[in-house]
């Protein structure tokens, strides 16, 4: 058994300013996205300040639909009893799923302006999106979130304010494969040209089945429990068509021109 790391969630206090190791995460997420994506946005026929602009679109995307997302699948009863709460991003508390939908909306919106298939611009955000998602990972398990169920492998932790049984660091799983691991794939998979829609597949699919794998040893919202049963969870619910639709665009993409405007080899 180790012993779960005590670790203040505010990284920085300056007085009344206070920097969470959560809000520090997103930086780090998307700091590392504009780097990777000005690596490779000639490919599209995009600039260094075309990918800060996008990047300003999805942050607005992730952060509004992330919120929104989880105050709707997981805290809506928390929502109405604290209209305000919804605001307070600190805290804690975003849904992928929204944070997806999110980011979709505001790639549309890009891929508008710049007049872009829209699948051209989704299969080069993707293999920027899972650093980011594995250091919210790591900021979930500062804030003490994302609690596993009790396990008796030697890694287990006893979660904070969950009695003394050592559990599954489910939060430190997903940073692994959401992050790392769908990295690697999705990294090495683009870096050749590849048939419009394959790699926003792919990513799909990647996310879905990791996320689905990890929701087997992670605690269930207490307020929503177990959907069916004593084991399926919203969060197995809400990938299910992530995972359906990943299929589909890998299927759909086999009858799509390969997209590649430059010579690759050099990204």
């Amino acid at each position: 058994m180790i012993n779960y790391p005590t670790i203040d969630p505010v990284a920085i206090s300056l007085g009344p300013l206070q920097v969470h190791w959560y809000g520090l995460m997103y930086v780090v997420g998307f700091v590392a996205a504009w780097w990777l994506g000005c690596k490779r946005a000639p490919r599209i026929g995009l600039t260094k300040d075309d990918i800060g602009d996008l990047l300003f679109y999805c942050a607005i995307g992730v952060v509004a639909g992330g919120r929104l997302g989880y105050a709707l699948f997981y805290g809506l009863e928390q929502w109405a009893a604290d209209p305000l709460w919804v605001f307070r991003v600190w805290d804690g508390g975003m849904s992928f799923h929204g944070g997806l939908l999110g980011v979709l909306l505001a790639a549309w919106l890009f891929a508008r302006r710049k007049q872009l298939a829209f699948f051209t611009l989704t299969d080069f955000i993707a293999p920027l999106v899972p650093i980011g998602l594995g250091a919210g990972r790591i900021g979930n398990f500062i804030n003490y979130e994302l609690p596993g169920r009790v396990t008796s492998l030697p890694w287990g932790m006893p979660f904070p304010g969950m009695g003394p049984e050592p559990r599954h660091p489910s939060a430190l799983y997903e940073a692994l494969l959401e992050g790392v691991v769908l990295f690697v794939i999705l990294w090495w998979v683009s870096s050749k040209p590849r048939a419009r829609g394959f790699v926003s597949g792919l990513f799909l699919l990647g996310y879905g089945v990791f996320r689905f794998m990890v929701e087997f040893v992670r605690m269930p919202d207490a307020h929503i429990g177990y959907l069916a049963f004593g084991w399926f969870t919203m969060g197995m619910l809400l990938t299910l068509p992530m995972i359906a639709f990943g299929l589909y665009l890998i299927a759909w993409s086999r009858n799509n021109p390969v997209d590649a405007k430059t010579d690759v080899s050099k990204s």
